[in-house]
């Protein structure tokens, strides 16, 4: 098998950017299966840096790229990436992008009840306000905008009515203004001229690979401990992120995903709220962020740094289906004394070797930690 899904297994931000162009080098086709614009990856080539959200790293290496039907898709943000990416030199036409036709898209109203929730909410979730998990939610609820809908530009004004009937009961309950109807569809008729040559069908593209025996990098988003059933529920993103969604969120069959290689940091990191039990408030804390720039690509948050979690690696390498690691960011702890590696938690008098489901019960976890020698060289 040549195939290779690549995830994060911790939380996020592990340096799956810089392992994703490596492999893509040596891929034929790139595939990303879910997520939205709220991830993000930085590659840096040479001297230019680019920062990507929804276009799969395969664009930097010419290589044909797909955006699978299991991303949620703002198509203004992708434009704008297109565009901010050509500004850096990279020409994105459609014999390199795919935009799977069956895909969801992200709509401006997605945007505003994004931001009436989070802003009303006693207890924030952290969400990066960009319309993600109500796009998700539409997609369930079976009244979402898919992107082939944008290439039969008269059968929006009904799909429009359906989803606004379900969206204006939301905003007046916050007191804010209805959507309005046509607004919506003048601005997805603007920009559908510019979407529509970019789709095709994802299963199709990567069932004629399979057939051509070609290489395909399946490239996920976010990590497993923000996936929406094995993460830290409710402080998590609105899709799977293990591997398994590779071939729900691209249309392969499961065996078709290859190795899985989780992307794990040698400490731990994490943007937004949420339960972290080996977090540093402190001086220590303080010097791996500033040492590992820890700072999210793409909403530039400070991100929220501790020890190496090895028990909750241990569970995300059974439940992203990990095959294999790459750690990164090992030079960040050059210099300490010593470095402390958590092996599992303290719970009412209790010893787990595992995250518990129960929030409150994170929320109360004391780390164990094991003690090792640092290191002074490189």
């Amino acid at each position: 098998m040549t195939n290779v899904t690549v995830i994060g297994a911790q939380w996020g931000d592990e340096g799956k950017g810089k392992i994703i162009d490596w492999l893509s080098n040596r891929a034929d086709m790139v595939a990303r299966f879910q997520g939205g614009n709220n991830a993000g990856h930085t590659i840096v080539v040479g001297d230019k840096t680019y920062k990507l959200s929804l276009l799969p790293s395969g664009v930097v290496q010419a290589k044909r790229s797909i955006i699978g039907n299991g991303v949620v898709v703002d198509p203004w943000s992708l434009l704008d990436e297109i565009a901010r990416v050509g500004a850096a030199g990279l020409t994105i036409t459609p014999d390199i992008l795919v935009l799977a036709e069956n895909a969801v898209l992200v709509l401006p109203l997605h945007r505003e009840l994004d931001a009436m929730r989070e802003e009303a909410a006693s207890q924030k979730i952290g969400t990066t306000k960009r319309g993600i998990g109500p796009a998700y939610e539409d997609k369930v609820g079976r009244r979402a905008l898919r992107a082939i809908d944008l290439a039969d530009l008269s059968a929006l004004p009904a799909k429009i009515e359906r989803l606004l009937a379900h969206h204006n009961v939301l905003r007046r309950g916050f007191g804010h203004a209805e959507a309005d109807a046509k607004a919506l569809l003048q601005s997805l008729a603007d920009i559908a001229p510019k979407i529509v040559p970019f789709l095709g069908s994802s299963w199709r593209e990567l069932h004629a690979a399979r057939l051509a025996g070609k290489r395909v990098l399946f490239e996920g988003a976010q990590a497993v401990l923000l996936d929406i059933d094995h993460g830290t529920y409710p402080f998590v993103t609105s899709s799977n992120t293990v591997a398994g969604q590779a071939a729900a969120g691209t249309g392969v069959g499961p065996r078709e995903i290859g190795t899985v290689l989780g992307i794990v940091k040698s400490y731990t990191t994490r943007v937004g709220e949420g339960p972290f039990p080996t977090e540093l408030k402190d001086a220590t804390g303080d010097r791996l962020g500033e040492r590992g720039h820890e700072f999210g690509t793409v909403t530039g948050r400070k991100r929220r740094c501790g020890w190496f979690d090895a028990a909750l690696v241990r569970q995300t390498v059974i439940t992203g289906g990990v095959d294999g690691i790459a750690l990164t960011k090992l030079d960040v702890l050059d210099g300490f004394d010593e470095i402390k590696v958590c092996t599992g938690y303290a719970l009412d008098g209790k010893i787990l070797d595992h995250l518990p489901a129960s929030a409150n019960a994170q929320a109360g976890l004391t780390p164990i930690y094991e003690t090792l020698k640092g290191w002074s060289e490189s």
